[in-house]
């Protein structure tokens, strides 16, 4: 049986529903370039600032068997830096997806206005609000009016792509705040969901935390954080207009994992943790799971599973 995988993300058509999350092993040209090379759908940039970062102090990632912890502090070269991989990306025919995080709004609004008015060759940007950027402030998807000012500010010019990264939500009334919101703006997708903040990790042997920054304080990803991943890739599939897409993000690790996002309603499906570990290769491995899943089942292509979770 021929096993159909695409998937459509910001009006641009994706072979396969499975590419790499904005974080690890995006930061610098080659790394991008293997990435295009690889059986990832898309090329996903490190999320970027108005200027390089060298991030926090080490260590600042540990892997556990639950998952990982990271503090990594936004480590990146610059929006600039990221804009000019465009061109050295085109011959590969991946979509490129530019993530930015600027530290302040106006740093935000400077970035896209800089990709938007240069003619950044990049299928879709990617507006992560789910960074805490600065100190006593939080992360600008958990304050509904900034996340308001942001996107009003932003879509009085921006005509690219545009998606946004969310943090986790964990009550219903945030779904639907959030989802009403966001229903509001053109969004071309939403990446459900980044890091869970503030986890703390211990190592009984050394009697310590597992990394430096925050005093051990980080997010969590991987498998431990997949539950909390599913639920907020359904209930945003929910309450978003059909048009905008959503992308899974979380706990992904295998063709089962992908399996079970595109049940909860994703139109594709990103790799973070596992990528980290596996590097590119994984990609091509988690696909082969998928379809063999998806034969096994009956299923011939995503679109046939997609939204299709039943309530017992």
């Amino acid at each position: 049986m021929n096993i159909d995988l695409r998937a459509t993300v910001a009006g641009v058509s994706l072979g396969t529903c499975i590419m790499n999350a904005s974080g690890p092993w995006c930061s610098r040209a080659a790394e991008l370039q293997a990435i295009a090379g690889s059986a990832s759908a898309a090329v996903v940039s490190k999320s970027c600032t108005l200027r390089a970062r060298a991030g926090n102090a080490s260590p600042r990632y540990a892997d556990a068997a639950w998952g990982s912890i990271n503090a990594m502090g936004l480590p990146n070269e610059g929006w600039r830096y990221y804009a000019d991989c465009a061109g050295a990306l085109r011959g590969y025919g991946k979509p490129y997806i530019v993530s930015v995080s600027g530290m302040t709004r106006e740093d935000n609004l400077y970035i896209l206005r800089q990709l938007q008015e240069q003619r950044v060759v990049a299928a879709a940007v990617e507006l992560n609000l789910s960074c805490p950027n600065l100190v006593g402030k939080p992360q600008t998807a958990y304050d509904e009016e900034e996340t308001r000012r942001l996107l009003d500010a932003v879509f009085s010019f921006f005509r690219l792509p545009l998606g946004v990264k969310l943090p986790p939500y964990f009550d219903p009334v945030h779904f639907d705040r959030m989802g009403a919101l966001l229903s509001g703006y053109p969004l071309a997708f939403v990446t459900c969901i980044n890091s869970i903040g503030n986890g703390l990790a211990v190592d009984v042997e050394t009697e310590s935390t597992l990394i430096r920054p925050k005093d051990g304080l980080g997010g969590l990803g991987g498998s431990i954080i997949k539950p909390t991943a599913l639920a907020n890739v359904r209930e945003f599939r929910r309450r978003l207009p059909a048009s905008v897409a959503v992308i899974g993000c979380g706990g992904v690790s295998t063709g089962r994992d992908v399996f079970e996002h595109l049940l909860c309603g994703a139109e594709a499906v990103q790799v973070g943790t596992q990528f980290y570990r596996e590097r590119e290769g994984c990609f091509a491995r988690i696909e082969n799971e998928l379809k063999e899943l998806m034969q096994a089942k009956g299923y011939s292509s995503v679109a046939e599973v997609r939204g299709k979770l039943r309530t017992i």
